[in-house]
Parts: C-alpha cells; structure tokens; sequence
C-alpha cells in the first residue's frame, strides 16, 4: 500500500479544468499544521471550472481499504481515488492536489 499526506483546509485541490475544490467542513476535532484535516465523507464541490463542454460540479472520494480513520470516516489523502462530474454526473477526471505536503505523513 502506499502512502499519502492528510489533506487539510491549507491544500490546494482543483478540478482537471483548474476548478477550485472546496469542502463543506473539516474535522474540527483533528488539525494538522493547525489547519482542518479533510475527510472522504465531507461533501465538496468545485468552483469556476471553465470547462465549456460541461463544467466540474461535484467530487467523490473513494478511499482505500484500512484507511486513517477520522470520527470513523476515512481521512482523505493527497493520494485518495477521487473523481469529478458535472452537473449531470458525467466524470470529468480525477482531482488534483497542489500544496504544501508539511505535516502527518500516512503510511
């Protein structure tokens, strides 16, 4: 198994257009670098893709067998299968994550 950097409030994720990934909440209870760690189960959404054909709306999170648990739900990973749809939930392609990898390293 590989392994991955928590996400946190501080990472940058965007769609494969350069929409930006944006999350309903952290986890208040764990921080990493003082900042949220994100988890699979928050809901995201992507803002500004300028994908003409039909822009990145939502993202899903498919998170690995034995992952980091946060509160039960799996923490979500610079390395964590994602993909975005659009309105219509056609897949637009996975997320990309840009950002400082300081902090937690899962294994």
């Amino acid at each position: 198994m590989t392994g991955g950097n928590l996400v946190t409030a501080a990472t940058s994720v965007h769609c494969p257009h350069g929409g930006r990934i944006v999350a309903a909440a952290g986890s208040a209870a764990v921080r990493a670098d003082g900042q949220a760690v994100r988890t699979t189960g928050a809901a995201y959404a992507v803002l500004g893709c300028p994908n003409l054909s039909g822009p990145c709306r939502t993202v899903r999170f498919t998170p690995r067998r034995g992952a980091l648990l946060i509160d039960g739900v799996p923490a979500l990973l610079d390395d964590t299968d994602g993909q975005c749809f659009s309105a219509d939930l056609r897949p637009q392609g996975p997320p990309v994550f840009r950002g400082d990898s300081r902090g937690v390293r899962c294994r």
